[in-house]
């Protein structure tokens, strides 16, 4: 496969990903700030858009730029902002593009169904969100990333294409397996039970599984009340679990595997390495020895995994068309 061709395909699900969960990232959001300790108006009121901009490296850059963090400028910047090129508007837009350059390695199913995704959030404005409701745009949003991924699975045959869109899905699953459950876990430190400490820190827990669409997998597995350590352990080190990070990068490592076929490449040593790390990797000891430290060193070797795929298959010197996976310098917090 050329690699022009691979590194459209990786990207064409990279973006199709990048915009679920950054819909899952504003609906967790939205869930932390309707609780009744955050309707007083003013600084606690924003804590939860501020903590959703930090999550993507991004908070001081955005208050440099609006002036404020509020629930409004922040749902227009992740959602529907044509300058961001982490936006959602511009996740479907890209994803579009490099599909639309690569319509012979898809079907033709999979480019109208992006095409029509692009066509419709062109119709979405301020004056729709206000009448429609945020949480109905984003179930649109991680509607249509379902879609298109079952379409994917339906209907492209299992070649280096189909590879390359499965590799991109998962490695951008895996980022964001880290990066929503920083956005909880950074508020405060867990004690090494890994118990809530008080309710409203359950109904945080309890947020991120709804928004994760895990509230009912997690009542299955676990049989008691959410926990911090339950969330986390669900999150990371559950291989039942689709969007944990055991799960993405152990699929990541079968396929680099594959794509490898029988050679010694650095790429499937650093993948299977971080799925090791994944797989024999305890909650108890990472709460005890620093979930933040933890989830840091992870984003940072899943990083490096990320910039050894696109050197090994990808155009040489091609800028991905979204913004390559969070750097750790954009993990540190303020004082």
């Amino acid at each position: 496969m050329l690699c022009r061709t691979a590194n459209d395909l990786y990207w064409v699900a990279r973006n199709m990903e990048r915009a679920e969960n950054t819909a899952r990232l504003l609906d967790m959001a939205q869930r932390i700030a309707l609780l009744p300790e955050r309707l007083d108006r003013g600084k606690a009121q924003a804590a939860p858009w501020r903590r959703a901009l930090d999550s993507l490296g991004s908070a001081q850059e955005f208050e440099q730029a609006h002036g404020r963090i509020d629930a409004e400028s922040v749902v227009q910047h992740l959602l529907l902002s044509p300058d961001n090129p982490g936006s959602i508007y511009c996740c479907l837009r890209a994803a579009r593009e490099n599909a639309r350059a690569q319509r012979v390695a898809i079907t033709a199913e999979m480019y109208e169904d992006l095409n029509s995704s692009w066509l419709e959030i062109r119709r979405f404005d301020g004056a729709r969100l206000r009448q429609d409701g945020l949480s109905s745009a984003l179930e649109w949003v991680k509607t249509r990333s379902a879609a298109f991924r079952g379409i994917t699975i339906g209907t492209l045959g299992r070649g280096e294409g189909y590879q390359f869109l499965q590799m991109g899905a998962f490695i951008e699953r895996a980022d964001w397996s880290i990066r929503l459950l920083d956005m909880i876990s950074s508020d405060e430190e867990l004690p090494e039970t890994g118990e809530a400490r008080d309710a409203t820190q359950y109904f945080q827990w309890s947020a991120l599984l709804q928004a994760l669409s895990a509230f009912e997998t997690y009542r299955r597995l676990y049989r008691e009340s959410v926990s911090p350590a339950g969330v986390a352990a669900l999150m990371l080190l559950n291989d039942d679990n689709p969007r944990s990070l055991q799960t993405c990068v152990g699929a990541i490592h079968q396929i680099l595997q594959q794509l490898s076929g029988g050679e010694s490449l650095e790429v499937a040593r650093q993948a299977g390495a971080l799925a090791a790390q994944a797989r024999y990797a305890h909650i108890d000891e990472i709460i005890a020895g620093g979930l933040e430290p933890w989830l840091q060193d992870t984003m940072s070797r899943l990083s490096k995994l990320g910039d050894e795929i696109h050197r090994q298959f990808m155009t040489t010197g091609a800028a991905p068309v979204a913004p390559p996976v969070m750097r750790q310098s954009q993990w540190q917090r303020k004082s």
